[in-house]
């Protein structure tokens, strides 16, 4: 058995605060805010919703878009919960895994699948992520209070079904087919849940890309890049913004990974979750491509439900970064 070893919570306290009861709060008034808006969709959680897209942003600005998704996601049946997120600092051509037993949240620890993570250590696919690299990366972090809240309301009393986090790189298309077909089976396993993080477009001369697509343009790679005095009307920069991320968006919905490829690729579009979205895509493109019969069109399709942005730009010189929740039935 390996010795205890808990990366502890190192973003609370700024990202969002370290104070379990202050935390505990904040969540369960997003997810009922939540809940109320999204009554008119019919039951919440959604019934064997085990795959969400969720941003990882400070809660300040993408707290309240989470619960979105994490207000449909159905955990009655898991026995293991799926972390992917994108790798923000360390350069890594593929996927890597948590040497950690627990990952801290400030109401408590959340245990890590041990016996999971060393099945897929042993494909040989997975870098071992270093204590370093897992401390200082956010986009694993900030999805943990709410899968420990979550796991609260419908685990009392009982232990936690355990984590694995996986760490996506920058894959490429190939990678992304090879990961995905590897965690097709997890996928399939209606035990399994799969919580991927992801914001959306990142947009101004901070993130360098000022990508615009005026009214008049219908092919989405010909568009340009605004200088910081530009100031469009037509239309505005956030609505092009918003026009960058539906098509991005609509893109996941339809299922077609090569699709969502090919509208990053048209668009430079600064999905910073593209890879695990890619990865997750790839897996139900393997599981569909397995059918022995004609299946549930729609079934593990994501449908979109909550979009925002941090701002709304309106000259070049602005910036802003767009907030997406999404849910997939398996």
């Amino acid at each position: 058995m390996a010795s205890l070893s808990i990366r502890e919570a190192s973003h609370a306290g700024s990202w969002y605060t370290d104070h379990g009861p202050t935390l505990t709060s904040q969540l369960q008034g997003w997810l009922d805010d939540a809940e109320r808006d999204l009554a008119q969709l019919g039951k919440v959680p959604r019934p064997s919703a085990r795959i969400i897209i969720a941003p990882h942003a400070g809660y300040a600005y993408s707290g309240p878009a989470a619960a979105w998704a994490y207000r449909m996601l159905d955990v009655s049946k898991a026995k293991r919960v799926f972390l992917l997120g994108p790798s923000h600092h360390l350069y890594l051509p593929g996927c890597a895994l948590s040497k950690h037993t627990h990952y801290a949240t400030p109401n408590g620890n959340l245990p890590l699948d041990q016996t999971t993570i060393e099945t897929l250590r042993r494909t040989e696919q997975f870098k071992n992520l270093s204590a370093s690299s897992d401390s200082s990366e956010h986009s694993l972090e900030m999805h943990l209070p709410y899968i420990y809240h979550l796991l609260s309301m419908s685990y009392k009393g009982e232990e936690f079904p355990p984590l694995v986090p996986i760490l996506v790189g920058s894959t490429n298309p190939t990678a992304e087919k090879e990961f995905g077909a590897l965690l097709a089976p997890y996928v399939a396993d209606p035990a399994n849940v799969f919580i991927i993080s992801s914001d959306f477009c990142h947009w101004g001369s901070r993130f360098s890309y000022t990508y615009y697509l005026p009214a008049s343009t219908t092919d989405p790679s010909q568009g340009m890049s605004l200088r910081s005095k530009d100031r469009p009307k037509a239309p505005p920069i956030h609505e092009s913004i918003a026009r960058l991320d539906r098509l991005a968006m609509t893109a996941i919905e339809h299922g077609q990974h090569a699709a969502f490829l090919a509208t990053l690729q048209d668009t430079g579009n600064t999905v910073c979750g593209r890879h695990p979205i890619g990865v997750i895509m790839a897996a139900i493109e393997t599981l569909k491509s397995q059918e022995t019969s004609g299946g549930d069109p729609d079934e593990g399709k994501f449908h979109f439900i909550k979009y925002e942005r941090s701002g709304d730009a309106v000259e070049g010189k602005d910036s802003s970064v767009s907030y997406a929740s999404a849910f997939a039935v398996l």
